[in-house]
């Protein structure tokens, strides 16, 4: 059988690293975000309405997928010490960004947004290192689960 690209044969490419940190932020955005407009407001509102019926139950379910998924998949590509050295990076950046002024915090709705979207970045990262780690080794990550 012919060998197939790396972005067929499921590769990372910049590309599908952009869907990953899209799905991530969608997730992160979806469950709270600093506009009011979140499925955490919407659901805090039903209950403290006593209105929480089974389309709150149905959000509050797929959210949690979503996060398993994201969650289980970046702890166990990147580990404690990865998860960790990737905050660390992007605290970084963003602390580079404010000292030469291409980000102001001017309020805690501002510095939310960033944690946010920095929180999807970290997400997309721990969802696509197997493919990082596969093009920078060419060994695969392969976890060992007994059935």
């Amino acid at each position: 059988m012919a060998n197939k690209p790396d972005n067929i044969s499921g590769g990372l490419t910049f590309v599908g690293f952009l869907w990953r940190f899209l799905a991530a932020l969608v997730l992160v955005l979806l469950t709270y975000n600093p506009s009011g407009h979140s499925g955490f407001h919407w659901i805090y509102s039903a209950i403290a309405e006593s209105t929480f019926g089974p389309l709150h139950l149905l959000l509050l379910a797929a959210l949690l997928i979503g996060w398993v998924i994201f969650w289980i998949a970046t702890w166990r590509a990147l580990g404690t010490l990865g998860v960790v050295l990737a905050v660390l990076v992007l605290s970084a950046i963003i602390w580079l960004f404010i000292d030469i002024g291409l980000l102001k915090f001017e309020s805690v709705s501002a510095v939310t947004w960033v944690l946010l979207v920095g929180l999807s970045i970290v997400l997309a990262i721990g969802v696509s290192w197997s493919h990082v780690w596969r093009r920078l080794t060419g060994q695969l990550n392969v976890e060992d689960v007994d059935d």
